[in-house]
């Protein structure tokens, strides 16, 4: 789709922003507190100037326990996007072309609390959302297209914990795979309601998929998708295709 077009559907979505400016960034930024972006491009060079998938890459913004990040955007290349050590909100933040992952939330407290509020992400080979920490990640009012899964929980790090998502008032664009796709075995949840799935007839995007993780680095096994009260919590009206 054109670079500034919104998807087809919900027009109460924001179309994609057009940046304010350009801000190379050779080494992760760091953020405590509120960090406003208004609107510029970021992106890596340098050391973070890498356009791979590998796994552990530095990520262009590390934002600390309970740092706000808003009005970005992400270009490309991005590295690893952001991390968020603990709680964190993420505001109207876009990612272009999504490197590794375009977030990553690694808090160790169950009580951690990860918002995503408003922006989108395109072009993810594998996952938007990477949740390898504890607590629970919300995703609200977002747009993604050509994406591999929007959420996954850890199918195999080392320490594993149990996770929840909660995804709300959400515009998915075909093509894609997974929306959230969650360890059965460990407890994790995932919550949905208002989503609305452009240009899959076929219904080839598979909303919740449950997976058995592990913590010994294998390939997850993956065990059924769709609502079954448990993992997958969520009525099939709150799904929407368009």
């Amino acid at each position: 789709m054109p670079a500034d077009d919104e998807p087809a559907g919900d027009t109460a979505f924001a179309s994609w922003p057009t940046a304010t400016d350009e801000q190379p960034v050779s080494s992760t930024i760091e953020v405590k507190g509120v960090y406003d972006g208004s609107l510029k491009r970021f992106h890596g060079s340098g050391d973070l100037g890498g356009s791979g998938q590998d796994e552990g890459q530095d990520p262009m913004f590390k934002l600390a326990d309970g740092a706000t990040l808003k009005n970005v955007i992400l270009g490309s290349p991005a590295a690893d996007g952001v991390h968020c050590s603990g709680s964190c909100t993420l505001v109207n933040v876009w990612w272009e072309d999504v490197g590794e992952d375009a977030a990553s939330f690694k808090g160790k407290s169950a009580s951690a609390a990860y918002v995503v509020d408003g922006g989108g992400a395109r072009k993810a080979d594998d996952k938007v959302f990477q949740h390898n920490g504890a607590g629970t990640l919300t995703v609200k009012n977002f747009q993604v297209s050509d994406f591999g899964k929007l959420y996954r929980s850890c199918g195999n790090c080392g320490t594993q914990y149990q996770r929840h998502v909660v995804i709300d008032n959400v515009l998915v664009a075909s093509p894609g795979k997974v929306i959230t796709g969650v360890n059965a075995n460990y407890g994790d949840t995932a919550t949905l309601s208002d989503v609305t799935i452009v240009g899959d007839s076929k219904k080839k995007i598979i909303v919740c998929e449950r997976f058995e993780g592990n913590d010994s680095g294998d390939e997850p096994t993956a065990l059924g998708s769709g609502p079954d009260g448990k993992a997958c919590v969520y009525e099939t009206s709150e799904v929407t295709y368009e």
